[in-house]
């Protein structure tokens, strides 16, 4: 496969960028993990997904490819005889069938055969709206040998959220990536969409992909517990380097212009990177727990990211943090949507931030960090090239 396929933006379009030699569409090799094979449980014919590995031709991991990237920042942690683990929570949306992009995302039709309307989060009764497509959510999952921790309403109409259960970073991006392919197909099924887009709704909250993540030992002890059950100093390193790095990183997590809507005071979404012990509010959460399962979730990261780079950066935070002898902020007592905001507020002010961090940069590599800048700075430039419907309705007669 040509390595040319890593030069294209979300919208089809090609980036010339100065690489040498950029389109003589040089060869990578595809190397199966056997290990990711699964069924494809909605084909017509018996199918398997196989997730590949991928090399130049003398055999190296290419070193822009997400999955390589997230497995390089793992390599960082086995050095220091670390090993991270991480659960992800899936949410998304179930929608009407858009078939014109000038039209407003609408929620799917319920079994009642009204308009879904509910935002009754966790109700058992919300989730019977649209039950087709959570079973066969189960039937595929169940198919494919994965396991579901937990389906729950969210707090918007015809929101869902999957909770997966806490393993491996790498096996887990697998299973992000093939999760979120297996519920498209499953809402299609059903005459519906299943969208992962970080705010696809105006008057409805965003979707996040909230990261839990803790590290464990050579003897698999969490090393942000102490033997006495207190929080250690490396935990409070790594919350530290969470608070340093994460506005740096923004558009690894938030990847998409539309990622940034979601960052709203009170609009269930983080929009600083203070932290707090049961507090969903923060940016940084500290989860209730025994002192095993010590872990700290970050709430910054949007639904649209790619997995694999999603856990990489936040890990890759952690990390510096950790190494770094990094102190965290006090803890945030109360609401932190008073607070300031304290992350950028656009695509084009994320990649700046992201040029602003050496020693970000150098963990994720110089040759990722120029192509992904370069890519999602032509998305944001293209984006600013298109009028939008609040232009002409509030500017055309008005200004």
């Amino acid at each position: 496969m040509p390595q040319s396929i890593f030069f294209q933006t979300i919208d089809g379009n090609y980036v010339d960028m100065d690489i040498e030699h950029q389109w003589t569409e040089a060869d990578m090799q595809l190397v199966p993990d056997f290990s990711t094979a699964t069924a494809a449980p909605w084909a017509g014919d018996v199918t398997i997904q196989v997730i590949h590995d991928v090399l130049d031709m003398d055999g190296k991991p290419v070193e822009i490819v997400p999955r390589n990237l997230l497995k390089k920042i793992m390599g960082l942690y086995a050095d220091e005889g670390w090993t991270p683990v991480v659960a992800p929570e899936l949410e998304f949306y179930l929608t009407r069938p858009n078939h014109n992009p000038n039209h407003p995302i609408e929620p799917p039709m319920s079994r009642t055969g009204r308009r879904v309307a509910s935002r009754q989060a966790y109700s058992m009764v919300a989730v019977d709206d649209y039950g087709k497509v959570i079973d066969d959510i189960y039937d595929y999952a169940e198919a494919q040998g994965y396991e579901i921790d937990t389906i729950i309403q969210e707090g918007g109409a015809g929101q869902v959220e999957i909770n997966l259960v806490h393993g491996d970073p790498v096996k887990l991006a697998d299973q992000v990536f093939f999760f979120k392919r297996m519920i498209r197909e499953a809402a299609m099924r059903n005459d519906c969409y299943a969208t992962f887009m970080a705010k696809p709704m105006q008057d409805e909250p965003g979707s996040a992909m909230h990261i839990h993540q803790s590290i464990l030992d050579d003897d698999g002890n969490n090393i942000f517990s102490d033997a006495k059950g207190k929080a250690t100093e490396l935990f409070y390193n790594y919350l530290a380097g969470l608070q340093k790095n994460v506005p740096n990183a923004i558009s690894l997590f938030a990847p998409y212009v539309n990622s940034y809507r979601r960052y709203v005071a009170s609009g269930a979404a983080p929009i600083n990177l203070e932290w707090g012990e049961d507090n969903r509010t923060t940016g940084i959460r500290i989860p209730i727990s025994g002192p095993e399962s010590r872990r700290i979730e970050n709430r910054v990261v949007g639904m649209d990211c790619n997995p694999y780079l999603g856990i990489a950066a936040t890990l890759a935070c952690g990390y510096l943090g950790m190494k770094q002898g990094l102190t965290p902020r006090k803890v945030m007592q109360g609401e932190a949507y008073g607070a300031d905001y304290a992350l950028p507020r656009s695509l084009l002010e994320g990649l700046d931030a992201f040029d602003d961090a050496p020693d970000l940069k150098v963990l994720l590599g110089p040759q990722f960090c120029d192509v992904y800048t370069a890519l999602k700075r032509h998305e944001a430039e293209s984006f600013l090239q298109v009028i939008s419907p609040w232009e002409r309705e509030h500017l055309l007669l008005n200004v």
